[in-house]
């Protein structure tokens, strides 16, 4: 699926029909902002979506492959180059958000060798500028050390909910990395490239992220679902949903619980990802023969749990389901610790020293933890992947393809596996909270087939898979059992709660004359 992103001339090359209307006024008014801030007119605009993760969720880090697809909510950036730089040795960056009362508008002169960014400070402009650094990265190797990027200006706007678990920061840096791109003149922009460009980014600002996010945002094709995996390579591949009675759709429910990854990752998110790295380095010292070192890899830490399954079944003629299997007793047998286990225990059982333990996993980003749950986060992340696998195999496999009658039972199957996936975030990995565990027993008790969160966790949203002649039923059952006894404003009610399609990946549109 890879190649260049596209470059279209028309809002109906990105959007729906349904959405097409509403889009229209939104680009004009973007647009009509830049020509009023910055006294010209913008030459393009970058564009890339949110997410929603069908399933597979919290082991892209641990290098499996997940099921997202991208939604309409996205981040759009005008830009132009018609500004010059004011110091020597320097470029200039203008940014603004149509947002200026939350997102303030900031200017720097930057110096040709370095982006410098402090993720220390939770400022919106980081994720930009993250962007900007990893696409700065690509443009030096392909034209030397002594490229000089070019001045722009910006303006940003996105209807993706911040912390609401549809991966804001992953459109956002994927957007701002496409516009950098095309400001410095590259025509084509391979996929591939900014999906990369864009993983890497992201962890500038403090999170550490496994790419399923960015790939999502990218590769996407409207009406399909994305495979997306992670080895030997970084791939993804169109998945279809076979025609079912009733139809099937998916929901996204927005809880109002905000998570945000970069205030919240030491407790939460990039705890997560240390705790699957030392399990990897537990299970790899422990099952896999004398001196076998955990290979380097594109995880957030350079090992991953995958790196651990691969060493383990080098030459195995078993199937992937069958290691799976093999890999959850294993760890129930290995990781006994339900308790957790303490640095000084993770380190002596892999043979490194407290201080090495410590530079090597917890050096990265700020973590806080005295007992680390091996034995769950490695449990969460084979259960997990088998039941990628499971799904697909009822998507793909011609012998589970439902007949064209009555498919209730194929869609149960269906939705059983992402309430599987459920009860696995909340007891297992532990990142669910009360109000999605509610918001999920709500919608499966008027009628929803599977429901789940999705995203990082720890609120945000949920994804429901739903027959289509009961979303008006589960939707009364959410507003009158949920969202009746929470203060929720007139606006955000708006988009709550929205029955998704799955949409385009990024996209360039090139301007004339600063109209659409």
């Amino acid at each position: 699926m890879s190649g260049p992103v596209p470059s279209v001339a028309a809002l109906h090359d990105i959007y729906t029909t349904q959405s097409l209307t509403d889009q229209e006024v939104r680009w004009k008014g973007l647009l009509d902002k830049f020509q009023t801030i910055y006294g010209s007119p913008a030459q393009f605009v970058s564009r890339s979506p949110g997410r929603v993760n069908i399933i597979g969720e919290h082991i892209d880090y641990s290098l499996y492959s997940c099921l997202p697809m991208a939604i309409t909510p996205d981040v759009i950036i005008a830009v132009s180059t018609d500004v010059a730089p004011s110091v020597d040795g320097t470029y200039k960056i203008k940014i603004a958000n149509v947002d200026d009362k939350r997102f303030a508008a900031r200017e720097f002169d930057i110096p040709y060798s370095e982006v410098e960014i402090d993720a220390t400070k939770h400022e919106w402009t980081n994720y930009f500028k993250s962007g900007l650094r990893g696409a700065l990265e690509l443009l030096k190797k392909k034209y030397g050390a002594d490229f000089k990027p070019k001045s722009m200006q910006v303006l940003m706007d996105g209807t993706v909910p911040a912390g609401g678990g549809l991966s804001s920061s992953a459109a956002v840096v994927s957007a701002s990395a496409l516009a950098v791109m095309i400001a410095n003149g590259e025509t084509n922009v391979d996929k591939k490239d900014l999906t990369e460009v864009a993983i890497v980014s992201e962890r500038a600002v403090g999170v550490n992220s496994g790419g399923m996010d960015q790939s999502a945002s990218v590769f996407s094709e409207q009406g399909s679902a994305l495979l997306v995996s992670f080895t030997p390579t970084l791939s993804a591949r169109p998945v279809y949903f076979p025609k079912t009675n009733p139809e099937l759709c998916f929901m996204i429910v927005q809880s109002f619980v905000t998570s945000n990854k970069q205030v919240t990752g030491p407790i939460h998110y990039n705890l997560r990802v240390v705790e699957c790295s030392m399990a990897a380095a537990y299970l790899n010292a422990k099952l896999c023969p004398p001196g076998t070192e955990l290979p380097k890899d594109a995880g957030p830490l350079g090992v991953s749990i995958r790196g651990f399954h691969d060493n383990y079944f080098k030459g195995t003629q078993k199937t992937t389901v069958e290691q799976l299997e093999e890999l959850i007793e294993l760890t129930k047998k290995t990781l006994t610790q339900e308790q957790g286990y303490t640095v000084e225990e993770v380190a002596s059982s892999i043979g490194i020293s407290v201080d090495d333990l410590k530079a090597r996993f917890m050096s990265s980003f700020p973590v806080r933890g005295e007992y680390f749950k091996l034995r769950q986060r490695a449990l969460h992340v084979f259960t997990e992947a088998l039941r990628v696998l499971q799904f697909l195999s009822l998507l793909e496999d011609p012998a589970q393809a439902p007949s064209a009658d009555h498919t209730v039972e194929y869609n149960q199957r269906l939705g059983n596996l992402l309430n599987e996936t459920q009860d696995s975030c909340r007891d297992v990995y532990e990142c669910s909270c009360p109000e999605i565990d509610e918001i999920c027993q709500i919608a499966r008790d008027a009628g929803s087939y599977g429901s789940r969160l999705t995203g990082a966790g720890w609120g945000g949203c949920s994804v429901h898979l739903v027959p289509a002649d009961k979303v008006d039923q589960i939707h009364a059952a959410l507003l009158e059992k949920y969202y009746s006894k929470r203060q929720v404003s007139e606006k955000d009610m708006e988009g709550a709660i929205v029955v998704s399609r799955p949409m385009n990946g990024s996209a360039v549109f090139k301007l004339n004359g600063g109209k659409i």
